[in-house]
């Protein structure tokens, strides 16, 4: 059976998949960003960047507010802690990995 936090890391992981929306989160982690700021830094259409965002949202990556007329963009990184989990282990393999390859280097000499 599948659990609800399996499939919502499964989506973040989706959603990050993307370079696009990669580099959305990038420009979001500096400050909040209005749809057409977000939107001017990319060569796509604004229907794609929105569509895009979306997702982003969908996932609980971004948070949007309105102000007037724009929709204000914000970062929420909580559920990148789902991918930090992950990865939690394979850089435990690494650090002992790389362990190994310096007592094998320092046994050699």
């Amino acid at each position: 059976m599948v659990t609800q936090s399996l499939k919502r890391r499964e989506a973040v992981f989706r959603a990050i998949a993307d370079p696009t929306r990669r580099q959305i989160l990038g420009l979001l982690r500096g400050r909040a960003h209005t749809v057409n700021e977000i939107a001017g830094n990319f060569r796509s259409s604004r229907p794609a960047i929105s569509k895009h965002l979306r997702l982003l949202r969908s996932v609980g990556l971004v948070e949007t507010r309105r102000e007037g007329t724009a929709r204000i963009c914000r970062l929420n990184a909580e559920p990148l802690r789902a991918v930090d989990a992950w990865l939690h282990d394979y850089r435990r393999f690494w650090r002992e990995s790389l362990r190994g390859l310096k007592r094998y280097v320092e046994d050699a000499r």
